[in-house]
Parts: structure tokens; sequence; C-alpha cells
């Protein structure tokens, strides 16, 4: 299987890596336009700020790519935000492929911190992504802009409000979570996508 993490300018492709290693895995980490779309899957990682990352993909056509792929596709984090139509960071137009919007997290409670970093559990889980995945299984956090609930809504995370843990659209799939560092409940997340 010709597995791709495609390499741009606010990618965690490191811990990715590892995660891909501890199962088995070997990618390839490019940005040529070829090699992506010759892949079996293709995974979009992601951290860092919205429009720097938009600008990068843009600049090297990556974001005409990203949207035609038609292998199971999984973006990260920022990767998936990017995957959304609109994120608030900066007043970002992203790539699109689902309608939902990348709002703020706004708290009214100094105890509840922004950006959210940390554990916190899913639920509501829906498609193949989560199979022999436990309802309110843990998974690992780091963001502090969100996507709303909506049509393409999988998992649900609650953190100041009920919002999309991680969405679907026909072959694109995002987590707003890290499945990278997530332990074994993020492994076999990462099994269940390699597996489509």
């Amino acid at each position: 299987m010709k597995l791709v993490i495609i390499k741009y300018n606010a990618g965690n492709i490191q811990s990715v890596l590892y995660a891909l290693e501890r199962i088995g895995m070997e990618a390839i980490v490019t940005d040529d336009h070829a090699t992506i779309r010759a892949a079996d899957k293709v995974i979009f990682p992601g951290v860092g700020e919205a429009s720097t990352a938009m600008n990068y993909l843009k600049e090297r056509g990556l974001d005409t790519v990203i949207k035609n792929l038609e292998q199971p596709v999984l973006g990260i984090c920022l990767g998936m935000q990017l995957m959304c139509a609109y994120s608030e960071e900066n007043d970002t137009q992203c790539l699109g492929i689902f309608e939902e919007k990348i709002k703020w997290f706004q708290s009214t409670q100094p105890a509840i911190k922004v950006p959210q970093i940390g554990w916190n559990n899913i639920y509501d889980l829906k498609t193949p992504l989560f199979t022999g995945i436990p309802e309110n299984s843990y998974c690992y956090f780091v963001h502090g802009y969100y996507a709303a609930l909506g049509g393409h809504t999988i998992a649900t995370t609650n953190y100041i409000q009920p919002y999309s843990a991680a969405l679907h659209k026909n072959n694109f799939y995002g987590t707003q979570f890290h499945p990278e560092k997530s332990a074994e409940t993020g492994e076999k997340i990462l099994k269940n996508f390699i597996k489509m």
C-alpha cells in the first residue's frame, strides 16, 4: 500500500510517522502532485495557523490537488480545519470540502482555558473510522478553534460547548484530535483509516 503524508509548512509530520511505524506502516512525505494523486491513502496533518497554511497550499497548487483527490483522505487537527469552508482564524477561506465553519472558542469561565490542551472524550461515533472504538473513548486535543456540529459530524466532543471531533464527506475524513498522540484509541483509528 502506498501511503502519503502531505508535506507543507504546518505539518506535525514526525509524530504521525512514528504513530504509523508503531502499527507497522511506512509513509512517503511529499508535496509532489503526481505522488499524492497516485497514493492509496493520503494523510493531511496540521499544527499551526490557518491563513499561513492556506497561502502555502495555494502557492504550490496543493489546494486544488487535495480537493480533487478520490482516494481516502484523513485531515488531522489544522488539516481537518483547512478542509472546512472558512476559519475565523485570520478570516481565512479554506478548501470547502466540508461546509462547516471554524470558530474561536469563547470561554466565559476563567477556569476553562483556551486553547483546549489535553485528553477529552469522543461520542456519537459514526462511520467505519470508529469501528471497534467504544463510545466516550479519550483522545488528545490541542486547539483554540473548532468546527461546529453539522451534517458531516461523525464524532462529538464537549469543551465549552459540543462541537465536531470528526467530520466525514465522501472520501474525506477529518479529526480535530490527534490520533497519532491518542494512544491505543488513536492507533486503532489510524488502522481503521488504512483499512478503508
